[in-house]
């Protein structure tokens, strides 16, 4: 994985949330863990010097400077390895799924049982009972104590209001992507009904089938709307409803197929996250052709993401737009790049890409811990 600026931020982003969803490689998460506990460990010396007034002697500083970044380490890979074990022990699923207050004790619990093990630990890493390579008397660090719970409590005072804030605005982007899909999806509304409304006076079996479709439709989409995420089944299952809708308007003209991996089925995404693609497929590259065509929505677990493809062998990339034709596609596409880069940060892709005939678009989504299998 290549590691660019965007990435750095989204990963340290991730690193102080509460959506458990971690971006980058393990190993940088660690690294933040490492950098946080010497930016503590320089607050600590800087508060010493501060309050002993030793300006004059760098030395006691750098000694001191040692002293606090040692405990620091100690006391964040404490907390590092407690997050590590209870949400794979818990899941993260399980623990998104917690209520507000439930996470909140979670997230209060954890970092102050990391500061009850790891600071006494780390002290005595420094003391003189251990063969520590930087010594002092442990007595020195009782009166501490007390100002390094009051300092871990203040900063996950400070984590957690960043966290909170993280998290409103990934939910206002969140409702306005949705309320820019809600926006799309009347002119498609509109006209189902206006066809369901032409085939009752010439075609009644027709227009009854449409209707049921139509039905299935909106009974699927709307549970999606009232969701944050759900399993990719259901939103296979809106895509499947869809198209059935789409294919008693068109006939013979489209045909589709649908396959998906059981461990595809149950990763758990954004709503409405496919149906614009496969919207576009339909509308752009099947429908203006003359014999229509085929879509194939395809789902796999590979390599640790989730794959998701709609391939279809319509007019393709390259085709000059029709005249009258509805443009949508761009914005449909800019509005699914805003939410993977919300909700999944730059480990989550969208891809175009021009075959001959049609077009393949490729989703990849990172996968939580627990759910590679």
């Amino acid at each position: 994985m290549q590691i660019t600026p965007q990435l750095l931020r989204a990963s340290w982003r991730s690193w102080y949330s509460q959506d458990l969803q971690r971006v980058g490689p393990a190993w940088l998460q660690l690294v933040w863990t490492l950098v946080f506990a010497v930016i503590v460990g320089m607050g600590f010396t800087l508060m010493g010097v501060l309050t002993h007034g030793d300006w004059g002697d760098p030395v006691r500083w750098w000694r001191w400077f040692r002293v606090n970044v040692v405990i620091a380490t100690v006391v964040s890979l404490t907390i590092h390895g407690l997050f590590a074990a209870t949400i794979a022990w818990l899941t993260q699923q399980r623990i998104r799924s917690m209520s507000n207050g439930g996470r909140a004790l979670y997230f209060t619990v954890v970092p102050l049982i990391g500061v009850s093990v790891g600071w006494p630990l780390g002290v005595w890493l420094v003391s003189d009972d251990a063969a520590g390579w930087v010594r002092i008397d442990a007595s020195q660090m009782a009166g501490s104590a007390a100002l390094a719970l009051l300092i871990s409590t203040i900063i996950f005072l400070f984590f957690n209001s960043t966290a909170r804030r993280l998290e409103a605005e990934k939910r206002a982007t969140e409702a306005q992507l949705r309320l820019l899909q809600a926006q799309i999806e009347p002119h498609f509304l509109f006209n189902t009904l206006a066809n369901v409304e032409s085939l009752l006076d010439h075609d009644l079996p027709k227009a009854r089938q449409m209707l049921g479709a139509f039905t299935d439709y909106l009974r699927a989409s709307l549970g999606a709307l009232r969701q944050q995420e759900g399993p990719l089944a259901q939103e296979l299952e809106l895509a499947r409803s869809y198209l059935l809708l789409l294919q008693a308007r068109m006939g013979e003209r489209l045909r589709f197929s649908i396959e998906a991996e059981a461990a595809a089925e149950r990763v758990p995404v954004p709503p409405l996250l496919l149906q614009p693609l496969v919207e576009n497929a339909v509308m752009h590259g099947l429908e203006p052709a003359i014999d229509g065509g085929t879509l194939r929505l395809r789902a796999r677990v590979q390599g640790g993401q989730l794959v998701l493809e709609v391939q279809d062998d319509g007019r393709g990339l390259d085709a000059p737009p029709r005249l009258g034709a509805r443009r949508g596609a761009g914005m449909a596409l800019d509005n699914i790049r805003q939410r993977l880069l919300a909700r999944y940060g730059p480990e989550a892709t969208l891809t175009l890409q021009a075959l001959q005939p049609g077009t393949l678009a490729r989703i990849t989504l990172p996968l939580d811990e627990g759910l590679h299998a």
